[in-house]
């Protein structure tokens, strides 16, 4: 039978006792309630023969060779797959006793095909959320009203919209066909795509709760001067968008730190904004010039989580969550850690505009594009919709804002032009280490460079690249967060360079997450870091150097951080 059109009805459910029958042997699942308390995991030998892309999950076809199978020749296919429901393991060590990250799922669960609206939808214009009027306050505020007093149980609720991205964010669910293998949409390529969908559902689900399709959700619009506090609606102690676990001095008006490094600096508000804005070009602009340096490393079927963040995934996002929350909860809930972060309204406008920033990259020059390759394009997620169904959509549905029917309010870029200033510091500070190291104290590191003085043209079609990988994190209940410069002077000392400077390659900044209990599942998270440096090398005179020297500065839980090397390659 030929499959069935996307975004027909009639989706499969699942019946209750029924087993699911392959080669001879089957997968019983449990009849249940919407719960968060999974039943224990059943295993299956069974092969995926095909179907729909609904059948990876729930035990259907794909996702039975989930729950039992973790070897390769078992890969069912290349992109990453929503996971099978019923594996569900719950996250620990950093995470709350009572915590639990599962969807519900149960007899006559169904997943439906996602499909695009209409051209004809009208189109939604999230505004930046300090511009917001009275009006507009009070119909959000009675949007996120209405959610919170869902039942925890109804798919919709404000309760089961952060669980997904909990789900999704703190190893719980393994990889379809690996069982060894945690699904994690973070720092990878699958990153941008995912909230995107994320933020579109809870955008819908917020409209039909007050019956206005035209509503759209905020941005927090960080990345210019009038953006640059913690949005005032979200601080207003009588209303539904406050939430309590907030780090209180860091409340309007005081000025917020794109690249946070734990602790406030406290320099005035001019420079701390000056800094922010160049922050914001080296991120969108100078070091983003290739889609994998802005988007993020590929991660497919079968890779290892966690290949390494995009630009912005790592600043401005990643310092946030930590700026945000309260740092006298255990891990700084509830912005703090991926598994409470959801639990904030404010969560939802600062990935607003995470997402304008994927928006805008798109458009800033021709050669910014996103990946074409397949295994990107039809990686599958899991949501909830405004009709509470659960509904599986792809990467290549979400990549046009515009077909999604929403777009965000013109408030310009004032940090397109803000370029680092060149400094003459002197002679560069000698290499003092070796790597690998722990980065509990600043590391030196001499490191050759396999092309010298290329042409504008040579620049403009391969983009130089410094890597730093093995990137081993051991406690995840710490904001982690170390610097990256290249031919930093002697007198600054490494340490006591900004990220404003010329120098600075870009920082790693890791915000805490759960992990899963049993096995390795433990283990040290290990990932890498890619910074393009071609602007950089050029605007601090280094580009016939031979050898360079690379300076990772620590600046929060260094001690709990290793570090494998650092080298060149090119991108094209």
């Amino acid at each position: 039978m030929p499959p069935r059109p996307r975004g027909v009805a009639a989706p499969r459910t699942l019946s209750s006792f029924q087993p699911l029958r392959c080669s001879g042997l089957h997968l019983l699942l449990l009849p249940t309630k919407y719960s968060s308390n999974p039943p224990p995991r059943r295993l299956s030998c069974c092969k995926a023969t095909g179907g729909s892309r609904r059948d990876v999950l729930l035990g259907l076809g794909r996702a039975a060779a989930a729950a039992g199978l973790a070897t390769s020749q078992y890969a069912l296919a290349a992109p990453i797959q929503t996971p099978d429901l019923a594996t569900c393991n719950p996250p620990a060590d950093t995470a709350p006793a009572d915590l639990s990250c599962c969807l519900p799922y149960g007899t006559g669960t169904a997943i439906a095909d996602f499909k695009p609206p209409p051209a004809s939808a009208p189109l939604r214009v999230r505004p930046a959320a300090h511009l917001a009027d009275e009006n507009y306050v009070a119909k959000y505020e009675r949007a996120v009203e209405l959610m919170t007093k869902l039942p925890d149980d109804d798919p919709r609720s404000f309760a089961q919209q952060w669980r997904v991205h909990c789900a999704f964010c703190d190893a719980v669910y393994d990889q379809v066909g690996f069982q060894d293998l945690d699904l994690q949409i973070h720092n990878s390529w699958l990153f941008f795509p995912w909230h995107r969908f994320y933020l579109y559902f809870h955008e819908r689900i917020l409209g039909k709760l007050i019956g206005d399709d035209t509503f759209a959700l905020p941005f927090w619009n960080w990345d210019a001067p009038d953006g640059m506090t913690f949005p005032a609606i979200y601080a207003n102690q009588s209303s539904p968008l406050y939430d309590e676990r907030r780090n209180p001095a860091h409340l309007p008006p005081f000025t917020v730190d794109l690249d946070y490094n734990g602790t406030d600096s406290n320099i005035p508000r001019d420079q701390q904004i000056q800094q922010n804005l160049t922050t914001m070009y080296r991120q969108m602009v100078s070091s983003a010039k290739k889609t994998e340096l802005f988007l993020g490393q590929p991660y497919r079927q079968g890779d290892q989580p966690d290949p390494g963040a995009g630009t912005v995934e790592q600043v401005p996002h990643g310092p946030l969550h930590p700026w945000v929350g309260d740092p006298s909860q255990p891990n700084g809930e509830d912005m703090g850690p991926f598994y409470s972060a959801a639990r904030d309204p404010v969560f939802y406008a600062h990935h607003g505009n995470v997402d304008r920033m994927w928006h805008i990259w798109r458009g800033l020059t021709p050669s910014n594009t996103d990946f074409t390759d397949a295994d990107w394009l039809d990686a599958t997620f899991l949501f909830y919709d405004e009709d509470a169904r659960l509904v599986s959509a792809r990467v290549r549905d979400c990549l046009d804002a515009a077909a999604l029917r929403y777009t965000y309010q013109d408030v310009g870029l004032p940090w397109l032009n803000a370029k680092p200033a060149t400094t003459a510091g002197g002679s560069a500070a000698p290499a003092t280490g070796s790597l690998p190291a722990t980065m509990n104290q600043t590391v030196r590191v001499a490191v050759t460079r396999p092309r010298t003085s290329r042409s504008r043209r040579e620049k403009d079609a391969e983009e130089e690249v410094l890597v730093v990988e093995g990137i081993a994190v051991a406690d995840h209940s710490k904001y982690v967060k170390f610097d990256v410069f290249v031919n930093v002077s002697s007198s600054s000392q490494g340490g006591a360079a900004t990220t404003a400077a010329a120098e600075c390659a870009g920082s790693v900044a890791l915000p805490p997450h759960a992990v899963r209990m049993g096995n390795d599942k433990g283990a040290a998270m290990s990932t890498a870091a890619r910074f393009g440096i071609s602007d950089l090398l050029d605007d601090i005179g280094a580009d016939g150097d031979k050898t360079v020297v690379v300076s990772l500065v620590p600046r929060c839980a260094g001690d709990t951080v290793t570090v494998g090397g650092v080298r060149i390659e090119y991108i094209k």
